[in-house]
């Protein structure tokens, strides 16, 4: 397995933990039981499951109040595109001004 196809599955593992986090935060809510830390859930997205736990905040409406979740998320999300963009054009497409 090349380190191309380890990363592929390294994001999709972690989108669908972050995603699936945010679900059982929903439910746990729901049941007013003891629920998943926060930090938990920016680790996750931290990690590169960014993709997954904003999706869960949009489709579940999940921390979807709380400022650091509605903005945060979706920084990191965009963070994480730009590096995967920048590490597939490469240096020697880059112009230097």
């Amino acid at each position: 397995m090349n380190t191309r196809t380890m990363l592929i599955l390294y994001f999709l593992i972690l989108n669908l933990i972050g995603l699936s986090a945010m679900v059982i935060d929903k439910i746990l809510a729901m049941e007013r039981r003891f629920r998943i830390p926060e930090s938990v859930l920016f680790i996750l997205a931290f990690l590169g499951g960014a993709a997954g736990c904003t999706a869960g905040m949009l489709i579940f409406h999940n921390k979807n109040r709380k400022p650091a979740f509605r903005y945060g998320l979706p920084l990191i999300l965009i963070l994480q595109i730009t590096a995967w963009i920048a590490l597939h054009v490469g240096t020697s497409r880059i112009i230097y001004l």
